[in-house]
């Protein structure tokens, strides 16, 4: 082996983080398809690397006949008695063989030959080391754009960015650096694809991670994470250690995490909801920014019913209904939002549905039965009858007389 090519192998080795024995292989395979076309695509010859010299030696393998009909394939027994007495026909013997001028062809055919083969190793490598890395975060170096899929450099391989994941307000150049979420690793005939993304709500999560001591130890946990990419992000945070606030650690002192996060994120804005089991606060909370007056819930269903100052109900709706949808995705119910005005107006007709039917209802009872007053004034007039009827009685015998 020639030291151009020792310097070859070394050199891959360092730069691809290929191990030597691998390319070392590729290597010996690249040798004998040179030296088997040397001999006619002979099959019979296979070579052997000494590791103690760093040299490879051809040989060729013959098996032992009474009759020779290949030459290049078989040796007569008689042949091969004269070079190993206990040879009989059946056998297989080894003769090296040299082939002329090797180290030339080595260094112009055989190194070509040899990256297309660690081409395949280098793609084993990269799938090794990336497929347990989906979900994590990755930063690099855009390279290039290609029929809507960014080329980002992220060291010993490119991923690949689709324009669909990136945020709605990003155009990205040659040069950007940008963090992506690895979303999943394809195998294909040119390789393992490692597929980016900027839009998944995981990547703010990770982002957090990363910027956040508190959460990468333990001691404040992500709870869930819900976004519109590019617009809001509403982030569900609660600490495990009562004496350590878990909006603050996120935020940072002056803003300093959330903002670094933020900057990444092109400008999206980022809510930090403090999670909580109460149902009614929970809800409350989702629909930050806004402030909220009171909160009904109806448990079989899932729905809420949110009452706000008439100031904060833009606000607590959001530009095209964002915020409360968030809010909907957070808490995984359905919210209602109403005025001060509008549920004022709401109770209103209640009360006066409610009077309306009250009202209706006893008049109808009194059509169906008689009241007390009415029962006397039937008694009064049966009893002024029959004591005009004594009267008439005691007059009539007076007149006979």
């Amino acid at each position: 082996m020639t030291k151009e090519l020792v310097h070859v192998i070394d050199q891959i080795s360092r730069e691809k983080g290929i191990s030597r024995d691998v390319l070392i292989e590729a290597l010996s395979s690249a040798l004998l398809s040179v030296a088997r076309k040397k001999y006619d695509g002979r099959t019979n010859i296979d070579i052997k690397f000494d590791e103690k010299t760093g040299s490879f030696s051809f040989y060729e393998t013959k098996t032992v006949v009474e009759k020779v009909e290949d030459e290049g394939y078989e040796i007569s027994v008689k042949d091969a008695k004269a070079i190993d007495p206990r040879r009989a026909a059946g056998d297989e013997m080894e003769f090296p063989i040299e082939v002329k001028d090797f180290s030339r062809i080595a260094a112009q055919t055989a190194k070509q030959v040899i990256f297309q083969r660690v081409r395949e190793a280098e793609r084993e490598v990269i799938y090794e080391e990336f497929k347990d890395k989906v979900g994590e975060i990755v930063s690099g170096t855009i390279s290039r754009k290609e029929k809507g899929l960014y080329f980002v450099d992220i060291g010993k391989t490119e991923a690949l960015l689709p324009q669909r994941n990136t945020l709605p307000s990003e155009t990205l150049k040659r040069g950007d650096r940008v963090k992506g979420f690895i979303e999943e690793i394809r195998t294909t005939p040119k390789g393992p694809e490692i597929i980016l993304s900027r839009t998944s709500p995981e990547l703010v999560a990770g982002l957090f991670r990363m910027e956040v001591p508190e959460i990468s130890e333990g001691l404040v946990v992500i709870k869930d994470v819900v976004r519109e990419p590019g617009e809001r992000t509403k982030i569900a945070v609660y600490s495990t250690n009562a004496s350590i606030d878990p909006v603050g650690a996120c935020v940072g002192m002056k803003g300093t995490r959330v903002q670094s996060i933020v900057r990444e994120l092109r400008g999206e804005r980022i809510d930090i909801i403090p999670w909580t089991d109460d149902l009614r606060m929970l809800i409350a909370r989702a629909l930050s920014p806004a402030s909220i007056e009171r909160v009904g819930i109806v448990e079989e269903e899932k729905t809420a019913m949110v009452v706000v100052n008439d100031q904060q109900l833009s606000i607590a709706i959001g530009k095209r209904g964002q915020n409360v949808r968030l809010a909907m995705k957070l808490t995984g119910w359905d919210i209602d939002i109403l005025s001060e005005t509008e549920y004022s107006k709401m109770k209103m007709e209640e009360a006066d549905k409610s009077f309306e039917e009250s009202i209706s209802g006893s008049a109808g009872s009194a059509g169906e039965e008689e009241t007390p007053a009415e029962k006397e004034t039937v008694a009064d007039e049966s009893d002024s009858a029959q004591n005009e009827e004594a009267v008439q009685e005691e007059q009539e015998p007076q007149e006979e007389k």
